[in-house]
């Protein structure tokens, strides 16, 4: 009953979705048309609200770009290729690939959402030249079904946000938090980590529950994952210039300096893991751990094929966004408009469980964790205040709203698909599953811990 109804999602989404280009086009329609309708702002002024957030994000893309980048060329480093393989060693049937896949990914995500994304896609890829007959498209759905926990996690940015003070915080909440929130009422509460610990650790049984039959199971040729082989050039033959592309020198200095910087940042700043730290040792530990400059540069032209759905739908999102946000004269947007439907219909012990739908609805049109805190902690902090919520439980039900959604939405995904060389498509429909499942885990966990 459980692999039919599976069987059915991925038919279902295999016929319908389309390309996440096209996703996000219909997306960009669907919310000019809501903000017409429920904000009374006319078609002029959504069309200047779209063209105002068009390039909000090319900061944020370059970013993920990079994330896809750097981490697709340390894991072909050759260290890090033997590393990979012994991991998936331990694997020797379609079903321990994809609980591994599932655990490690999530667990790495809970750490650091953008280090758990390329390493889950990375582990599947291996897993998928080592184990016969998995099913492909579900390995990496599970590799990236990990990122479910990740604003939960130590590098959620909704409760990095509470834990920081300074005038914005009291801004974004309008006045209901002044002081810092710590992390030990948010991500290190016990009701938070016991939300975490069940999904981390039950989710891998769910995918691996959903593999197909043998005769149902799209697996792929090994020889079709594996990079192309390096062109090695004989010593008589080199250049002055081709000596200086395969000499180890350069690559150690430039990599030694890049370990430095990484030793003193830590050293001052702890355990503290970003985007452009996380991006800044995937760089430079590539570098060094590649040998020679050609054989870099060669694996960052490889990556950067993987790249083109950052480049080309972001913006796009950055367009919806700008929508999702644009108020009319009195102030009112589409974003906010949503956000207060669910207050109108909540009580004491049903408004987390409706911040998190709310937060999960706003993330199709706001897929980001900072973006979804501006839009919707003005509205839902000074509500949960007035019905007596804690106000850490009401953040932290934003947050998991903000990441459920993430399995059915391709921004997210599209990292990951650039390193598997699939489309949203090709694992939503195992993704469907997983939403279902930790959509009930949540609401449950929200209303009564």
């Amino acid at each position: 009953m459980f692999k039919r109804f599976t069987n059915g999602c991925v038919t279902l989404v295999q016929k319908y979705l389309p390309d996440p280009f096209l996703f996000a086009v219909i997306l960009t329609i669907l919310v000019f048309i809501l903000g017409i309708v429920l904000t009374g702002q006319g078609p002029m002024d959504m069309i200047i609200h779209w063209s105002g957030g068009f390039w909000s994000l090319l900061s944020f893309s370059m970013q993920m770009a990079l994330v896809l980048v750097t981490g697709h060329t340390l894991a072909n480093a050759p260290i890090i290729k033997k590393g990979l393989r012994n991991l998936a060693s331990f694997c020797k049937t379609p079903t321990q690939a994809i609980f591994a896949v599932s655990l490690v990914s999530a667990i790495a995500c809970w750490i650091n959402w953008g280090f758990g994304l390329v390493i889950g896609a990375l582990y599947a890829r291996q897993l998928a030249k080592q184990v016969k007959g998995v099913d492909y498209r579900l390995l990496i759905a599970a590799a990236y079904s990990g990122f479910l926990v990740w604003h939960a996690g130590i590098s959620g940015s909704i409760p990095l946000k509470l834990a920081t003070a300074g005038p914005d915080l009291a801004t974004a909440t309008k006045g209901v938090i002044t002081n810092p929130i710590a992390t030990s009422s948010t991500i290190f509460s016990s009701f938070n980590l016991i939300l975490s610990a069940i999904i981390i650790f039950t989710l891998p049984f769910v995918n691996r529950a959903m593999h197909p039959s043998p005769d149902l199971a799209v697996t792929v040729d090994p020889k079709l994952l594996e990079e192309e082989e390096e062109v090695v050039i004989p010593k008589g033959k080199m250049t002055p210039a081709d000596r200086m592309e395969n000499s180890p020198v350069l690559s150690i200095i430039i990599g030694g300096m890049g370990l430095i910087f990484v030793i003193y940042y830590f050293a001052n700043n702890g355990f503290k893991l970003n985007l452009d730290i996380v991006n800044f040792m995937f760089l430079f530990a590539g570098i060094l751990l590649h040998g020679n400059p050609r054989r870099f540069l060669n694996a960052i032209a490889a990556a950067a094929k993987g790249t083109a759905g950052i480049i080309l739908q972001f913006p796009f999102y950055a367009g919806i966004m700008g929508m999702m946000t644009g108020g009319n004269v009195a102030g009112v947007s589409l974003a906010g408009e949503m956000s207060n439907w669910f207050v109108s219909i909540s009580n004491s012990t049903t408004f987390p469980f409706f911040t998190f739908l709310s937060a999960g609805l706003v993330n199709f049109f706001v897929p980001s964790g900072g973006g979804q805190w501006a839009v919707q902690a003005p509205i839902m902090m000074p509500a949960g205040l007035e019905l007596g919520v804690p106000a850490a439980k009401t953040a932290m039900s934003i947050a998991w709203g903000d990441a459920w959604t993430n399995m059915i939405q391709p921004f997210w995904a599209l990292p990951a698909l650039g390193i598997a060389g699939l489309g949203a498509k090709d694992i939503m429909g195992f993704c469907i599953i997983d939403l279902i499942y930790t959509g009930i885990i949540l609401a449950l966990g929200l209303m009564l811990l």
